[in-house]
């Protein structure tokens, strides 16, 4: 028997991202994330070279850089002062999910389809598809939906959903399958083989889903918390409070916010399993 002591198994890597992907991911301009930094708000880590390097906490932060900036109108100073008030930045995995990007890779290369040509057709660049493959992270919630339809699957189906699992989900047990885009945060309520998706959606201020999607299937939300807004056919408008609930089929377009200062919290669900 060897006495030689077991290996200490290694954390995986953080992602990096570049500045480009950074600035692509908070949606402003590279040049105003160096102002930024200028004006103390975030702090990349550097290569020897010089190259900004930003972790996935740092562009977490920058999106909120982004909302206070965008929304609240915040000045520099006051938006450090809102962030040091706020203690942290959401937390890092709120904005990634290697996992996907690699199922999303995966898909792709046994299509025998190249980047540029899925990118083209989802409306994207293909850096942002690259960044998306790579590190789970960069897209909107209209990109990731496109994406998983026509690729002929679904978002949950990509989070592994169609596992087996337990009839009951207890409080405070739900799953949490980690979104790539900005204050999107995902709580499975009903594992495995199903006829119905069920989620409960935790959206931060300034959550939106950029743009309208569809598929196809029937969908049901009810507001818990907050106030929800959401778009049927680019002009029919809805704004729901606590107690509200909607009921649309899937196939036309909708598009989605969170409409209150705080958080909105929803139950969603969509039958056939198509989110």
């Amino acid at each position: 028997m060897s006495d030689s002591p077991e290996p200490i198994p290694q954390a995986e890597p953080e992602p990096l991202f570049r500045v480009t992907e950074a600035a692509r991911a908070a949606g402003v301009a590279p040049s105003t994330l160096r102002l930024w930094e200028t004006q103390g708000l975030v702090s990349p880590a550097r290569r020897a070279s010089g190259q900004r390097l930003y972790s996935a906490a740092d562009v977490a932060r920058l999106q909120r850089v982004a909302f206070l900036r965008r929304e609240a109108g915040l000045n520099p100073a006051a938006i450090r002062a809102t962030l040091e008030s706020e203690g942290t930045a959401p937390a890092a995995e709120a904005i990634t999910n290697e996992p996907l990007g690699a199922a999303l890779r995966q898909i792709r290369q046994a299509r025998g389809e190249r980047l540029d040509d899925v990118a083209l057709a989802m409306g994207i660049s293909a850096s942002a598809l690259s960044t998306l493959e790579r590190t789970g992270a960069g897209v909107s919630f209209k990109v990731l939906a496109d994406l998983a339809q026509y690729y002929g699957t679904t978002v949950s189906r990509l989070s592994g959903q169609d596992e087996p699992g337990g009839a009951v989900v207890r409080a405070g047990a739900a799953r949490i399958w980690p979104m790539p885009v900005e204050g999107v945060r995902v709580e499975v309520l009903a594992e495995g083989r199903r006829q119905m998706d069920c989620h409960r959606f935790i959206l931060s201020p300034g959550a939106t889903s950029q743009g309208g999607y569809d598929h196809e299937g029937e969908e049901f939300i009810t507001v818990l918390e907050g106030r929800f807004r959401i778009t049927l056919d680019t002009d029919e408008v809805h704004e729901l409070g606590p107690g509200d609930s909607i009921y649309f089929e899937s196939r036309r377009p909708h598009a989605w916010a969170n409409a209150a200062d705080g958080q909105t919290v929803l139950i969603w669900v969509n039958t056939p399993p198509s989110f």
